[in-house]
């Protein structure tokens, strides 16, 4: 089963999906794959990482890496929690200067893939776009448009997906398996 978790800034999505994966996985090992850069020097950053993993049960197992694809094509079976879609995207646009004309198509094409081939439990967060004004600027613009493209692919590839908006899901598509 695949999962496709969507929701605005500070909307719960990522509370909403530990949740979710943690009762489908109540004694089984998950792994959380975290995106999210920990040294940018930005205390409320770093209370929001740190409130992150106060939140995760003990057993499961963090691996924090911008190369989400490598990381679910290593280990295709256990339980994966992906914690954000947006921060892994940040991270490819700056790595292959996409602000400035580079390309991050083979990225999302490997992300893609990726999950696509995964044979267990994984549940994607990510930020939707639209719910929000739209970017003032050039770079914020290219940022939407990206995550856009990329959260209708992985919708198309995720069973099930879920918007949550205020701490609460809404069930957008449910594929049975």
């Amino acid at each position: 089963m695949r999962v496709l978790v969507l929701g605005g800034i500070r909307s719960g999505k990522s509370h909403w999906a530990e949740a979710d994966i943690a009762a489908d996985m109540s004694t089984a090992p998950v792994r959380y794959l975290a995106t999210g850069s920990t040294d940018t020097g930005d205390p409320d950053w770093s209370r929001r990482v740190d409130a992150h993993r106060r939140r995760r049960p003990a057993q499961w197992s963090t691996v924090e890496t911008a190369d989400v694809a490598a990381a679910l094509r290593a280990d295709t079976r256990t339980a994966t929690l992906v914690d954000d879609i947006g921060g892994w995207l940040t991270a490819a646009m700056d790595r292959r200067e996409a602000w400035t004309g580079g390309s991050v198509h083979a990225d999302v094409d490997e992300l893609c893939a990726a999950v696509t081939g995964f044979d267990g439990k994984l549940t994607l967060v990510s930020p939707e776009v639209g719910l929000t004004v739209v970017p003032a600027t050039a770079g914020g613009r290219l940022f939407a448009d990206e995550l856009g493209a990329l959260n209708q692919r992985l919708a198309a590839r995720c069973d099930r997906v879920v918007l949550v908006v205020a701490g609460q899901p809404l069930v957008v598509k449910e594929t049975i398996r």
